[in-house]
């Protein structure tokens, strides 16, 4: 049976056995050896037989480098998408389009492709006014921009006191003033805050202000020249009780400064919408040669907001993989695990279409199929691997050597930690390990237009583009057919354990999905 098996399968398999009875018969010898001594070198031996023995892909990866590098349909579709359709906000008419564009593009490449359709409560800004004055008399209009799920209807004036970074420990010294006021806060970490202070999610921020009897937030961007930003203040994707808005920075700045001589009242009134209607994940299937129930999932959201065309959130990111499934099947690369490159819809207003692929898998009870994730959200030109397990370092960066080979301009650099607030989220807080690029920057100095009304096909980059689809080609090839990935699902308690030890736990209970008691 050792035989027949050693005969037929692939070089790849072969390399892997021989290193494995190379490993046996060492071990075997251990009774001649001082066992410290054996033990040590054994676990070394195995480790550098493994690592750079059952995976032999350079051939593999320069196919996928060379046909990119020629082929790829990223950069002009990606254009095409943003100049023709526009926005890709969830559950208007622009998202339904985005959707269909990307189900037929995929198609075009003779993907096997299909829609994950799901409910989803969607939300869209209207009309919004903000007045700011020292009283009720002498209100003048600021500038500001309504932040996701806010109420359908508000109107509320109040005193704003300044909630400084908006943490906990802003509001503790003197919980009492904030009842019935409007609270200003810093999106991200003051300066000259102290060291170490760190920060949370704009919708962790608007949680803690409602907690301490807020009746309105104000959320002072960071970026210079009056940009300003969207996005939600829900951490659970459904409407908060209170409006939230975004002001500029100098705006704020300004502020801030006025309150410490002179009380300073705002007045707010917004109207929205918010109601069910229908999305759909963009799902394309390779389906794998040996293990089939074993599935990769390759993703990251098509929507965007609707101030711009979401170029760089999430356009790079999205079609990037649709540019990796058409590389795949260009190419006709067969992988053993099944590979899944998905575009979720909803991820800006709660990560929704991820959860709904979850909940689905779990109604399907095919959630046990999924062995990886890799999430691709603005990720632009990586330098490197990312993933949640740090177990993977040897795989990724013995992978990483290979491109290397191919293109010096990939330093193999490597991370290893997790994050919230994107759609690898739902994936994690189900055990499954998480990854994707790293090290990357991005392009034309797009950051300060991340949710706002710049954020538009100007700032795409073609050539780091390309690097997305090529590098990501590669790992996604690697991960779907290396013989063993040497991390599995967490359980339960081992997944509590890591989220604390990731300091995830805070955000966590503030969004509601902290589930051990």
């Amino acid at each position: 049976m050792t035989t027949f098996f050693i005969e037929q399968a692939s070089t790849q398999s072969k390399i892997y056995v021989t290193a494995t009875i190379i490993c046996l018969k060492f071990v075997l010898s251990a009774d001649k050896l001082n066992l410290m001594k054996y033990l040590f070198s054994t676990a070394l031996l195995c480790t550098v037989l493994f690592a750079n023995a059952q995976d032999k892909f350079g051939d593999v990866f320069a196919k996928i480098n060379t046909d990119v590098q020629q082929n790829s349909k990223a950069y002009q579709t990606l254009k095409y998408e943003t100049e023709t359709i526009g926005h890709r906000l969830t559950g208007s008419a622009n998202g339904a389009k985005a959707e269909q564009y990307a189900f037929d593009l995929l198609r075009s490449y003779g993907c096997e492709v299909k829609f994950q359709p799901f409910e989803v409560e969607s939300w869209t800004r209207k009309t919004i006014s903000v007045e700011i004055g020292a009283d009720k008399n002498s209100l003048t209009k600021m500038k500001a921009v309504t932040l996701a799920h806010s109420p359908v209807n508000a109107d509320v004036t109040g005193e704003i006191v300044d909630a400084g970074n908006g943490l906990e420990a802003d509001y503790q010294a003197s919980p009492e003033k904030f009842k019935g006021k409007i609270a200003l806060i810093y999106l991200g970490v003051l300066p000259g805050s102290a060291a170490g202070t760190k920060s949370l999610h704009r919708s962790e921020k608007t949680a803690i202000a409602t907690k301490y009897g807020a009746i309105g937030v104000i959320i002072i961007n960071t970026v210079k020249d009056g940009v300003l930003l969207t996005g939600t203040a829900s951490v659970t994707g459904k409407l908060i009780p209170v409006p939230a808005v975004c002001i500029g920075l100098e705006d704020g700045m300004a502020l801030k400064e006025k309150i410490k001589s002179q009380p300073q009242t705002a007045h707010i009134a917004m109207t929205n919408f918010s109601g069910l209607i229908k999305a759909r994940n963009v799902v394309a299937t390779f389906k794998g040669t040996e293990l089939p129930k074993d599935k990769i999932v390759v993703g990251g959201h098509l929507d965007s907001w609707d101030l711009a065309t979401g170029a760089i959130d999430n356009g790079i990111g999205s079609f990037a993989i649709m540019d990796m499934a058409r590389t795949f099947k260009k190419l006709n690369l067969k992988t053993k695990r099944t590979v899944e490159f998905v575009l979720f819809m909803g991820e800006e207003q709660g990560l929704l279409g991820s959860k709904a692929y979850i909940d689905q898998a779990k109604k399907d009870k095919t959630l046990s199929q999924v062995k990886f994730m890799l999430n691709y959200d603005m990720t632009n030109d990586p330098k490197g691997f990312s993933t949640s397990r740090a177990e993977m370092k040897t795989l990724f960066t013995t992978w990483g050597a290979d491109i290397v080979k191919i293109d010096t301009g990939f330093k193999n650099l490597f991370n290893a930690g997790a994050g919230l607030h994107s759609d690898h989220q739902p994936f994690m807080l189900e055990g499954i390990p998480t990854g994707g690029g790293f090290g990357g920057k991005l392009p034309n100095n797009s950051g300060p237009f991340y949710h706002s009304d710049g954020d538009n096909f100007k700032l795409v980059d073609e050539q780091q583009l390309k690097n997305t689809v090529r590098y990501s080609a590669m790992l996604t090839y690697a991960l779907a057919n290396t013989p063993r990935i040497p991390v599995g699902v967490q359980g339960e308690e081992e997944l509590r354990a890591f989220l604390e030890s990731q300091n995830l736990k805070e955000p966590l209970t503030i969004a509601g999905e902290w589930r051990w008691k």
